[in-house]
């Protein structure tokens, strides 16, 4: 009986943790994509760009967390510029947030999840108006002489670090590269005292 019980519970044992061998025990990985400004947000900033990177644990096959970084920018739109009298600005968004990641279909070829948590968002912004820059050239015969140049002055800037949270899900696709490539789209929400930053970065990327 006791040689029975002994196998019974080894036979239990191994078939518990033949899941946590299926999935690799640590991740990370590089994206990048657009960012579309959502909300009030989208009626002063324009459609940007975003870079993201990643590192983090699988806890099983279903259940993972990540630590992402990521990097936002977007253009203050024309009509906002006009009516401030600025010729350029943009806003640029440093991230780094905590998101735990619930895989849907694990076993599938194709990886559907979600994901959310929060973190610290640090926001800058600036505007610009155009400018002059006097630089030197050189010609062979002339030698060196002064030249002008059409450039940007930053004439306003802001920066701030608060509190975020975001939210989303992805689908990821098996690769001959040990890793999967991946799409995803995450809704960001910045407090930011009496109004919220909002955006959401689709990303493309790849991940081990």
């Amino acid at each position: 009986m006791k040689k029975s019980f002994a196998v019974a519970f080894l036979g239990v044992l191994v078939s518990c943790t033949l899941p946590a061998q299926e999935v690799e025990r640590f991740t990370f990985g590089v994206g990048a994509g657009f960012t579309n400004p959502v909300g009030r947000t989208g009626t002063n900033l324009d459609v940007g760009w975003n870079v993201r990177a990643g590192a983090g644990i699988n806890f099983s096959q279903y259940v993972g967390a990540m630590v992402d970084v990521g990097y936002d920018s977007m253009g203050v739109n024309s009509g906002v510029l006009s009516n401030l009298g600025y010729g350029g600005g943009r806003m640029s968004v440093l991230s780094a947030t905590l998101n735990p990641v619930i895989h849907l279909v694990p076993k599938s070829k194709v990886d559907v999840y979600i994901t959310g948590g929060g973190g610290l968002y640090h926001e800058y912004r600036d505007f610009t108006q155009p400018t002059v820059v006097t630089g030197t050239g050189f010609d062979p015969f002339f030698g060196f002489f002064p030249v002008a140049v059409p450039g940007q002055v930053v004439v306003s800037s802001y920066s701030v670090n608060k509190p975020g949270i975001d939210a989303g899900f992805g689908v990821a696709f098996g690769s001959k590269w040990h890793g999967k490539f991946f799409a995803e789209a995450r809704y960001n929400r910045i407090f930011a005292g009496t109004y919220h930053t909002d955006f959401v970065p689709v990303t493309f990327g790849f991940r081990w």
